[in-house]
């Protein structure tokens, strides 16, 4: 009497011999098993919904990478401009008007003002707004309305971020401000805000360099 075969025994001819149906296709066609739903599949069909899956994860994964790689692109050519745009200011009213332009009209910021103080100035915002500003601090969150109405003249501001920096004896508050309470989280990166600060002021150390 031969050796019966049991299961574990074809799965691992199987598994040694992976070329074993090429030339049996006939033969997928009548295996069949049950799916845990029930319904009646044969492993060819079971196979090319497998291979069906993982192409289309497979496609969902580039597609994911290629509209990352253009989210990419796009805001390294607005940061370039941004940039390019600092660097040609001629005075700090220039880099003011600059800076809030291109931030409203290319980054999607609702409110966006650079304003300079004096030590005994932002002793007061400090005072009123409980937030530490000093030379590179950088801020973001859905503050209380009182803090904001003290950041900014628009009462409809929600959520900002604020970046800190200083110009000769003066601190500068790089302001943005967004009327969606969700926007700014608290939990941003903040990078490219610190940039952004970073080219600011080394444009106007050497615009006061010249003067």
């Amino acid at each position: 009497m031969s050796e019966s075969i049991n299961a574990k025994d074809v799965e691992i001819f199987l598994l040694d011999n992976p070329d074993f149906f090429v030339s049996r296709e006939a033969l997928l066609t009548e295996l069949d098993f049950k799916h845990d739903s029930g319904n009646a599949s044969s492993l060819l069909e079971r196979q090319i919904k497998r291979l069906r899956e993982e192409h289309n994860t497979l496609i969902e994964l580039l597609t994911s990478f290629v509209e990352e790689a253009k989210v990419n692109e796009d805001l390294f050519i607005k940061s370039k401009n941004l940039t390019l745009s600092i660097l040609e200011a001629s005075d700090d009213k220039d880099i003011t008007n600059r800076i809030e332009k291109e931030f409203k009209d290319n980054f999607g910021v609702d409110v966006c003002t650079l304003k300079f103080f004096d030590n005994s100035e932002i002793s007061v915002i400090e005072d009123k707004t409980d937030l530490s500003l000093h030379k590179g601090a950088v801020h973001c969150g859905s503050f209380s309305s009182a803090k904001l109405s003290i950041l900014f003249e628009d009462k409809e501001i929600s959520s900002a971020v604020i970046a800190v920096l200083v110009y000769g004896r003066k601190i500068g508050l790089l302001q943005l401000g967004s009327k969606d309470r969700t926007k700014y989280l608290g939990d941003e990166d903040t990078t490219f805000i610190e940039y952004v600060r970073d080219v600011l002021e080394a444009r106007l150390s050497s615009l006061a360099s010249n003067e």
